[in-house]
């Protein structure tokens, strides 16, 4: 999460919404890494997860992260939860619920869901007062 968390201050720094995102393989080395890119790229899918998923699947030749872990500083987005199911990401690890978007608990729980044919392990609330500072931080600045 400290990586992350990195990832997430250098998004605020250039003016995207502080969110940070790494995967890991099931040995807990880094494979893959990204931060919100949205206002950079003007792409509306440039999250911190789908960058980090992406990145992650050209280290490993594949898109098939089974045994991985993605660990995001905010609670992922429907799309990014549907990414992640399609990835197969075994685990997600987050800090901050987001209470407005979530789709890993909070709002909507797709990566739990037992209707889908795949799910994912929630690990929730890891360094969520630092995750949080950061967001509320960068969209006080903001009102």
């Amino acid at each position: 999460m400290g990586r992350a968390l990195e990832l997430a201050a250098a998004a605020a720094a250039a003016g995207e919404i502080p969110v940070g995102a790494v995967v890991t393989d099931a040995a807990g080395t880094p494979r893959g890494e990204g931060r919100n890119l949205r206002e950079a790229t003007a792409d509306p899918t440039a999250h911190a997860e789908i960058v980090a998923l992406r990145a992650a699947a050209a280290s490993l030749g594949s898109w098939n992260l089974e045994g991985c872990t993605l660990v995001v500083t905010l609670e992922p987005c429907l799309m990014c939860a549907g990414a992640i199911l399609q990835a197969r990401v075994g685990r997600v690890v987050f800090g901050a619920w987001d209470e407005k978007a979530g789709a890993a608990g909070s709002v909507y729980d797709v990566l739990r869901d037992r209707r889908l044919p795949v799910r994912a392990e929630v690990v929730a609330g890891v360094r969520e007062a630092e995750a949080q500072a950061l967001l509320r931080t960068f969209f006080d600045a903001r009102r």
